[in-house]
């Protein structure tokens, strides 16, 4: 009798486009396993990826306001999440494959520092090989997960996470569907925090922008996603009115927020605490957790470093810095004896 496996690949073969990926034809993984008996290789992927560590983590990380007090505000998860929503969208609609699309969304962000891009820049700056959140999320997932076993994932997951933002375009058009939602979802949901923070107003958005993308997230999003349903063929694309609007409109978030002040006050804070950090870690191995001399064995200690704090929380970090180079009082230090 078939398992649950091959006949859900069997369904893929029948229902999903000649252009989709499939399960069954997958290029393999870096170590060969045997095959689940109910799940396909990309829904093994998808379900790694949610019960692994550095999943979990996203919830505490920024996504664009530092540490924010809020609760409304969206964290690295909560951006995951609607990047996965809007990239099974578009696959669903154009018969691509949902699991595979869902896999890579859920992933793609798995390797980002503490305190958003702010960490992610300042921890380029001192690693001796440099530092990219889609590089540290394909590690992630290939060398620090498990105990240094890494999740093993399969090739198409593992290229759509490392293509997901710019340069050269993944593989697959799943892992394309990826790197446009992650665009579509950021900007929008940027703006709706921004808005909630006081930072600017949906009036603010020019004329011209609303009148063509929609006068409200959820217009622009239906807006966006309806123009790459319709336009992608061979290529995952939108309509090219649509697209200069988008392209526009990321202007203007650069203008209005993500160079804006108010939004930035605390970023070199950030920086600091960071690059401070990593000289710490750094300096000797002895500084280092006990799982990540293995690593500085292999790779270095600065790279060592680099996967230590890129895996830190906002808090963890925060509280590691403290612990480092604020002063306890007294009785903290006292209690300590007693």
């Amino acid at each position: 009798m078939k398992t649950i496996r091959e006949s859900a690949c069997e369904r893929e073969k029948q229902t999903l486009s000649p252009k989709a990926a499939l399960a069954s034809e997958s290029k393999g993984r870096l170590r060969p396993e045997e095959e689940c008996p109910v799940r396909t290789a990309f829904q093994r992927d998808r379900d790694r990826i949610i019960h692994c560590s550095s999943f979990r983590r996203l919830k505490h990380k920024t996504q664009v306001f530092l540490s924010p007090e809020g609760d409304y505000y969206r964290t690295r998860l909560t951006h995951t999440l609607e990047v996965s929503q809007i990239a099974r969208t578009i696959a669903g609609a154009l018969m691509l494959n949902g699991d595979l699309t869902e896999a890579i969304a859920l992933g793609h962000d798995l390797g980002h520092t503490p305190f958003g891009h702010a960490g992610e820049r300042a921890l380029n700056a001192v690693c001796p090989t440099g530092f990219k959140h889609y590089e540290q999320s394909l590690r992630v997932v290939d060398v620090l997960e498990k105990d240094g076993k890494g999740l093993n994932l399969t090739f198409e997951v593992r290229n759509g996470i490392e293509r997901h933002t710019n340069g050269e375009q993944a593989a697959t058009l799943e892992g394309r569907i990826v790197r446009l939602a992650d665009k579509i979802a950021y900007i929008n949901h940027d703006i709706d925090d921004a808005t909630i923070a006081g930072i600017m107003r949906e009036d603010d958005i020019p004329l011209a922008i609303r009148h063509e993308l929609g006068t409200s997230k959820s217009a622009r999003i239906n807006t966006l996603v309806l123009s790459c349903i319709e336009n992608s063929d061979d290529d995952i694309r939108m309509e090219k009115g649509i697209q200069q609007a988008f392209d526009e409109l990321h202007s203007f978030m650069f203008a209005k927020v993500y160079t804006n002040p108010a939004c930035k006050s605390e970023e070199k804070k950030a920086v600091d605490l960071i690059q401070k950090l990593y000289f710490h870690f750094a300096k000797k191995e002895e500084n280092l957790p006990a799982q990540f001399l293995e690593i500085a064995e292999r790779d270095g200690i600065g790279t060592a470093a680099c996967d230590f704090i890129a895996g830190m929380t906002d808090r963890y970090a925060v509280r590691i810095f403290n612990e480092l180079y604020i002063p306890k009082a007294w009785s903290e230090i006292n209690d300590a004896f007693l």
